[in-house]
């Protein structure tokens, strides 16, 4: 959302209908990288079973190449992803594979067989759930994301990626805290979106923050009174501007989230100091509006919070 709004605004063409098309399209980007990446684990977890073959098949195998220890390929969560519908269904529709980035998948199998995470998952001889789900997501969290060569390969294939892998894989993590020892070929992954209010939230949040920018940004230059606006961050702006589109326009969201979220944000987006301000023109604001009555929340628990 962040980013096209900033898009429209550094357009000389401004038209609401295509930054809402634009919007969509990268949320959709989005979920393609989310299902790529799972596939990815699937990828390293091939490459690994092929060395463990090569190995066998040597002129002189050694004893550890016959009797290797297969516990990464065997782990439960990767094998639940291999059989699981939804992601192959999606991969095949969209095409997405990794075949072209053999050296990637190579550089990631080194990173990970080098650590200390996966000597210490090795070298444990008792097989667990919880502990193979858990070394999943401590790949994607300390070798996939942290790897310099896949930005530099999702980069190629996509303008959209590059951006979206930390919170790509956060989204990864939360959907495999979902699943179990039971869990079986359809087990559900992620929607794009949860419902159609989700949906219509997305599209009215572009909408409301467009359509109302001459308020939302006199409301900015009121609370920054001692700040030359013209001299602060565009990306801060637009950050508040979202934020105060939320505290104002949608009665079903919490203030305390709105501001959260987008105090969050601004830890991407903006430097240390930035954020400090941020968040002391946000809570000023908020306080204001409250103050003036002009912050109406409706449903469980929110009136007059």
């Amino acid at each position: 959302m962040l980013q096209v709004l900033y898009a429209y605004y550094s357009s000389e063409e401004k038209s609401i209908n295509s930054t809402e098309k634009e919007l969509f399209f990268c949320i959709q980007k989005a979920y393609d990288l989310y299902h790529y990446l799972f596939a990815l684990v699937i990828e390293i977890a091939d490459y690994a079973e092929n060395r463990i073959e090569i190995k066998k098949n040597k002129h002189q195998p050694s004893y550890d190449d016959l009797n290797p220890n297969t516990k990464f390929i065997t782990n439960l969560v990767i094998g639940q992803l291999r059989n699981n519908r939804q992601l192959n269904t999606y991969i095949d529709q969209k095409k997405l594979s990794w075949k072209d980035n053999p050296e990637l998948i190579k550089e990631l199998y080194l990173l990970m067989t080098d650590s200390e995470m996966y000597e210490a998952y090795m070298a444990d001889p008792v097989r667990s759930y919880h502990d193979d789900r858990k070394f999943i997501e401590k790949l994607f969290s300390k070798i996939i994301l942290l790897s310099e060569d896949l930005y530099v390969v999702l980069e190629e294939k996509s303008i959209y990626w590059n951006d979206d892998v930390d919170f790509v894989i956060s989204m990864i993590v939360k959907t495999m805290k979902r699943f179990n020892e039971l869990s079986d070929a359809d087990q559900k992954l992620m929607p794009m979106f949860k419902d159609q209010e989700d949906r219509d939230f997305t599209k009215d949040l572009l909408r409301k923050a467009i359509i109302n920018h001459d308020e939302l940004r006199e409301l900015i230059k009121e609370h920054s009174k001692n700040w030359d606006v013209d001299r602060i961050a565009f990306m801060d702006i637009l950050i508040m501007q979202l934020a105060i589109t939320e505290f104002l326009y949608f009665p079903s969201i919490p203030t305390k989230v709105s501001l959260n979220e987008y105090i969050e944000l601004s830890k991407y987006y903006s430097t240390e100091k930035s954020r400090n301000f941020i968040n002391g023109i946000l809570d000023k604001t908020l306080k204001d509006l409250k103050r003036s009555d002009k912050i109406v929340k409706t449903g469980r628990g929110l009136i007059g919070e």
